[in-house]
């Protein structure tokens, strides 16, 4: 995001309620009705739905300089899914309207939002086309990538990224066991390490070849 933008983005949040949420906390619930827009300043926040099956199944991940939820700010679109922190979260939060108004106004910070939620489209797409089409291997590949742009953590020629296998399967789409499976494969491949958490990408650019 853009200094200049972010600077104006967060000092019309300031002025609203601050909020801070241990890793777990809920800060909206499936089905209710938002009380307001969260503008996120530190942590990581994940959206997710539950399948009838009681499986967690993870939609987007929000990280410092999001705001959300936007689909029902702008359209008024009733809220289907959780809004949960993976870590300590410090957010502000301000009535829909203000938020609204703030946008509109500034076409610098609707570009912002607008190219962001092109972006995240993008991934949205190419995950439901290796849904659709692509096999367990594919499907986990591809989360990595997606991940890895998003979160990863550049050590040298290595990318870092702070996952679990758990996490790996609300995010894909697959089981567990079957991410565990997948995962052996490519670490067989040279193509990843993964110790503690910590998913080691060895060359991001051969991992994209592979897919």
């Amino acid at each position: 995001m853009n200094k200049t933008v972010s600077k104006k983005i967060e000092s019309f949040f300031v002025r609203y309620k601050h909020q801070t949420y241990k890793k777990g906390e809920i800060l909206i619930r499936a089905d209710e009705y938002p009380s307001g827009v969260f503008y996120l300043k530190e942590g990581v926040v994940k959206e997710y739905a539950i399948s009838k099956k009681g499986e967690e199944v993870v939609v987007n991940i929000f990280k410092p300089g999001s705001f959300f939820p936007m689909s029902w700010a702008i359209n008024s679109t009733p809220n289907n899914f959780y809004f949960e922190a993976v870590s300590r979260v410090e957010a502000w939060k301000a009535p829909k309207e203000p938020v609204l108004e703030f946008i509109k106004s500034n076409p610098d910070v609707l570009y912002d939002l607008t190219s962001r939620v092109y972006k995240g489209i993008d991934d949205v797409l190419m995950r439901t086309a290796y849904l659709m089409f692509g096999n367990a291997y594919e499907r986990l590949i591809q989360e990595l990538v997606i991940q890895s742009k998003r979160f990863g953590v550049t050590r040298g020629h290595f990318l870092d990224l702070r996952t679990s296998e758990k996490d790996l399967a609300s995010q894909s789409g697959l089981t567990r066991e079957t991410v565990s499976r997948e995962l052996k494969t490519l670490k067989d491949k040279g193509f990843v390490v993964f110790n503690k958490h910590i998913l080691t990408i060895k060359n991001l650019r051969e991992l994209e070849k592979e897919l």
